[in-house]
This record gives C-alpha cells, sequence and structure tokens, in this order.
C-alpha cells in the first residue's frame, strides 16, 4: 500500500523519519510562498529516483504550491504543483533531451518545456507534453572533474613537501632532546651520541623530501596538474 500525502504547515514540521530522500530537503519541496508543504512520498520516490539516475544535482524551481501560491505565480487551476506530484527543474546543469528521457525511465509522464525561463516542468501525469523545444546544445556538458583541493591533494608535490616538512621537525625536536640529555644524569650520556646519528637521518630525510617535491612540482606542471 503506497505510502499516504500529508500536508504540513510549515515544512520544518516534518518529521526527520519522515524524511528518507537523502538528496533533497523538506525545505527545497515546500511551497516557495507559504512554506506549506504536502508531502507526495510516490512523487519524491520518482524524483529521488531521477537523481540518481542522472547522477548529478536536480535543481528545483518549484515543488509543492498552496492555492493561494499557486494562483499569485498563474499556475494552472488544476496544476499538479498543488497536490505535490509536480517538480520544476533548472536546465542549467542537465541537457534537456537526456533529462527527459531519464525522467520517463523513472516514471513522470507529465512534461512541460519552457525554454525561455531555462526549466522543465516533469509530474506524475497524465500523459502529456506541452512548451517549446530546447534548442540544441552546441557542444555537449563537458565531464565533471574533481574539485581543485581533490587535485592537489593527489599531487605528489604536496607528499614530498610533507615528508620534508615532517623530517625537519623531527631534526629539531632530536636537537632539543640532545640539548636536555645532555644536562642530565650520567647514567643517560651515553645516549647522546646516538642523537647525532638520528638529526642526521631526519636531515637526510628532509632534503630528500625537497628533492622529491621539486621533481613532483615539474613533473605535475608537465602532466597539466598545476
Amino acid at each position: 500500500m503506497p505510502d499516504p500525502v500529508r500536508t504540513f504547515r510549515h515544512f520544518r514540521e516534518v518529521p526527520l523519519h519522515l524524511w528518507r530522500w537523502p538528496n533533497f530537503s523538506p525545505a527545497e519541496i515546500a511551497c516557495r510562498g507559504t512554506g506549506q508543504l504536502k508531502l507526495h512520498p510516490a512523487a519524491l520516490d520518482k524524483l529521488q529516483a531521477l537523481r540518481d539516475r542522472l547522477g548529478k544535482p536536480l535543481i528545483v524551481r518549484s515543488a509543492y504550491r498552496s492555492p493561494e501560491h499557486n494562483r499569485a505565480v498563474g499556475g494552472a487551476p488544476r496544476s499538479k504543483h498543488m497536490i505535490g506530484a509536480a517538480f520544476d527543474i533548472a536546465m542549467s546543469n542537465h541537457d534537456p533531451a537526456a533529462f527527459e528521457a531519464a525522467a520517463r525511465e523513472v516514471g513522470f509522464l507529465g512534461f512541460g518545456a519552457y525554454p525561455r525561463s531555462g526549466f522543465m516542468h516533469i509530474d506524475l501525469g497524465p500523459a502529456r507534453s506541452w512548451g517549446d523545444p530546447f534548442p540544441p546544445r552546441p557542444v555537449p556538458f563537458a565531464a565533471e572533474t574533481p574539485p581543485a583541493r581533490e587535485t592537489l591533494a593527489a599531487s605528489r608535490t604536496l607528499r614530498g613537501t610533507g615528508a620534508a616538512g615532517v623530517a625537519t621537525v623531527g631534526a629539531a625536536g632530536v636537537d632539543v632532546a640532545q640539548e636536555v640529555l645532555t644536562e642530565a644524569q650520567g647514567a643517560i650520556l651515553p645516549l647522546v651520541p646516538y642523537l647525532d646519528t638520528l638529526r642526521w637521518l631526519f636531515i637526510a630525510l628532509a632534503l630528500g623530501g625537497i628533492a622529491v617535491a621539486v621533481w613532483a612540482r615539474l613533473d605535475d606542471w608537465k602532466r597539466g596538474l598545476r
């Protein structure tokens, strides 16, 4: 048995246990004019399925509309928005043809194209379509690239400088420890000479890290990571 449609005076009143759509929030689906929300689980299930199929965000321009807000914006008298079964989705990050095909595959039946306003209306039906087609895009969307911080994190330049930094701090720590031990009791004085060796080891590691960082930076630059 399908989940019932529920109405809330404000989207903040929606209990957390009722909200099962991870890529959307009650505020996105609520009426833009009043904050009211008609929770239509079947429609939201299809919206989440569409989001999963496309693999990129859906920018919701309008979802539920209270009757008074629907009148204020000039909506159809029997608009599916008033029962929470319609969504207006911006096409700024989607190819309209691919978007419509995916929406049909997950079960949406009503489609309205608004190319001048840059969005597409989808609803649960009945099956129908209206509006002017979107003009073909001159080029397809470029493949999404990871944010700059992810590219930098993968760069060997950071790894080399990190190793050099750790080694430098280690060498400084050995100097401090040596001074402390030199002032300590005679029983631990034999340990002091070994600290010289440890300090030089850290210094060698620091120099090696700097060398790796310089080489990696040049290599990253050649490969276009910088």
